[in-house]
């Protein structure tokens, strides 16, 4: 059975990067109350009326840290909670102070996911990217000061003009932090972002599995296990709410943009922080549309999804004698190997739900 998840969406930037296709605006500080105060109140309704206690919740963005800390704690404890949540805040290492950390500790915030993407300063340019790289480890000294040790760090690779000894330094530099967890992700390409209009800066599929095969080879060697794809943990430290949107589980989301799920109906609310924020005060619906799965295709999304992780798909449905080298057998499972992983797409277009 899944564990119930609750999103949090923060739409506030300080600096739009140039991959981002989010819903963020850096024009917005001026709304920050009164988006929080719509949140709490909207999770006070959804509590109301019937929503379950949270197992695990999740503050993405945009950037939770542009909040002030007593805000973004205001959100937290208005949220019920199970008897041992994961509590999760992404945050930007410029951002995080002892005091910061200390305010979401006592507020019950259990795990930090910080947003690195490099160690390597002119890689940092190449995506936009504000911060310095020495305040990684400041942060991180921070978040330990805190109480709070279950941290992620998320890593970006395939930047143009990173070299593959730029990619080891990050990885290194990383592993050096004793994280518990760490999300390395190929540089998308998504419609609309200025990455997009520059095809100068496009990544290249080769050196992104070059990449690939070097921080999956560093994390394991440092006692991590790929259990997603993207994602690394130590034993014990895998991120329950990514497991949530793994395994379809249900969760509610707050704030705007934001998506949730019920048993196969998926929705998502209003894009503009200002729509939400007057749909929540005129006591409407903050919902913009939603779809909903017939049964084949919540099947072959199960698929989809349990394919990229350590738990694999059933025997049966991938042919796995035409499949080769790129799937093993795990008993009545069926997993992708480390090739299998840098061709998971072409592999799931070959799903018999």
């Amino acid at each position: 059975m899944s564990e119930f998840g609750v999103y949090v969406h923060i739409p506030f930037c300080r600096h739009r990067c140039d991959y981002c296709a989010f819903a963020t605006w850096t024009d917005k500080d001026d709304i920050m109350e009164s988006y929080v105060q719509a949140v709490i109140t909207d999770i006070e309704r959804k509590v109301a009326d019937g929503m379950p206690v949270a197992d695990t919740v999740f503050f993405g963005g945009g950037t939770p840290t542009r909040l002030d800390p007593h805000l973004l704690a205001a959100i937290v404890k208005a949220i019920p909670v199970s008897n041992q949540p994961e509590i999760t805040i992404e945050c930007n290492p410029d951002d995080v102070t002892t005091d910061m950390m200390r305010i979401y500790a006592e507020a019950g915030v259990n795990r930090i996911s910080m947003g690195v993407q490099s160690m390597v300063p002119s890689v940092l340019h190449s995506l936009n990217r504000t911060h310095d790289p020495a305040n990684v480890e400041k942060a991180i000294a921070s978040v330990r000061s805190a109480g709070i040790t279950s941290i992620n760090l998320d890593l970006i690779y395939g930047v143009n003009g990173e070299s593959t000894e730029d990619w080891e330094t990050t990885v290194n530099a990383a592993i050096a932090l004793r994280p518990t967890h760490i999300s390395a992700y190929g540089l998308t390409v998504e419609a609309g972002t200025p990455l997009a209009d520059d095809p100068s800066r496009y990544p290249d599929d080769d050196d992104q599995a070059d990449k690939y095969i070097i921080v999956d080879d560093a994390l394991l060697a440092a006692g991590m296990h790929n259990y997603e794809i993207s994602n690394w943990a130590l034993p014990g430290h895998e991120c329950r709410h990514n497991k949530v949107y793994w395994s379809q589980g249900n969760y509610t989301s707050f704030g705007c943009a934001a998506h949730s799920h019920l048993d196969g109906r998926r929705w998502w609310n209003m894009r503009t922080p200002e729509r939400y924020i007057a749909a929540v005060i005129a006591n409407e619906s903050v919902e913009a549309a939603d779809e909903v799965l017939d049964d084949f295709g919540r099947k072959k999304e199960a698929l989809e999804l349990s394919l990229r992780t350590i738990d694999g798909v059933p025997a049966g449905t991938l042919d796995e004698d035409y499949l080769g080298d790129l799937v093993e057998r795990r008993g009545d499972r069926v997993v992708l190997t480390r090739r299998g992983r840098l061709l998971a797409n072409e592999v799931t277009l070959t799903l018999k739900p």
